[in-house]
């Protein structure tokens, strides 16, 4: 689907979805793609957990896990279809940069990379990133604070070469910015596209209305969901949704517009049983496969 052009913003609907197909999710598990999480902490277990189980809902064929090693096995017996690795931690239980070696290892071979759901500490978060991300070659997800990464080296996922995509929210995309909170409520869609040319990446940001932006200038606007998305672990299962259908063989941007459409269409079905607040992320997860069902019939 082709973008609306420079500056004006193409609305998505299910129709344009349609025509804008996902790759068939035909083959065994190696053809749909590896994805790997990275992130969570001693005390922020449950970031990864949605990322990873929304990675696959979405349709990846296999899934890895590398978190901290205090709650590692754990993770592991809540998501059986997952390998999970324990990496360093430091005294509060967050990440050490020191696992970055083992990160790099297990991106090998792997479709798709998410770094950053669940993570706690901005600086660890920005070193940890620094050490990794340099030697992937891999299509990367970068969300919550690993945009710390890029507040200091903005160039730093251009060896990429726009397979990425940034998922900040409305203060994660000031940070990166580093402009004032204020400036992105008053003009996302200019904030979004801004970031997204200075990284080379596609960026997803914002909050009742999402945009989404590419590096060479396409912008989509998105109306879907409900109040209740607000909450807590939602921006964790979107990011898991895009990593998955990365996994499967979308480009970034296509990734990101049918995960966020998708998402917020996740949203309105549970608001319908639910009520439009009150639902809990992770119910979110089971509504993924019968959404991307029906966007994709």
């Amino acid at each position: 689907m082709t973008a609306g052009q420079e500056g004006e913003a193409l609305v998505l609907t299910s129709h344009r979805l349609r025509g804008w197909a996902l790759p068939t999710p035909d083959g065994g598990k190696e053809s749909r793609g590896r994805v790997l999480v990275v992130g969570g902490g001693r005390t922020t277990p449950g970031g990864v957990l949605l990322a990873s189980e929304a990675a696959l809902r979405a349709g990846a064929g296999k899934l890895q896990i590398a978190t901290a090693s205090s709650v590692a096995p754990g993770l592991a017996l809540r998501i059986p279809e997952s390998m999970t690795v324990g990496l360093p931690e430091d005294e509060q239980g967050e990440l050490s940069p020191d696992g970055a070696g083992t990160v790099a290892e297990l991106a090998q071979g792997c479709a798709a990379v998410v770094l950053g759901p669940g993570l706690g500490n901005v600086e660890v978060a920005a070193e940890l990133l620094r050490r990794v991300v340099p030697d992937l070659d891999c299509t990367l997800v970068l969300d919550a604070l690993a945009l710390a990464f890029l507040t200091a080296s903005p160039d730093g996922v251009a060896h990429l070469e726009g397979r990425c995509v940034l998922t900040p929210n409305t203060r994660e995309l000031a940070r990166t910015l580093d402009v004032p909170e204020s400036d992105v409520e008053a003009d996302t869609p200019r904030c979004v596209t801004d970031l997204a040319r200075r990284t080379r990446a596609v960026v997803v940001s914002g909050a009742a209305t999402s945009w989404i932006a590419s590096p060479e200038g396409g912008l989509w606007r998105d109306e879907s969901g409900t109040p209740g998305l607000g909450v807590s672990g939602s921006g964790d299962v979107k990011a898991g949704v895009i990593t998955g259908l990365l996994a499967r063989g979308a480009d970034p941007a296509q990734a990101a517009a049918w995960a966020t459409f998708a998402h917020g269409r996740a949203g309105e079905r549970l608001a319908v049983r639910v009520g439009p607040t009150g639902f809990l992320a992770r119910e979110l997860l089971s509504e993924i496969p019968h959404v991307m069902a029906e966007l994709s019939s």
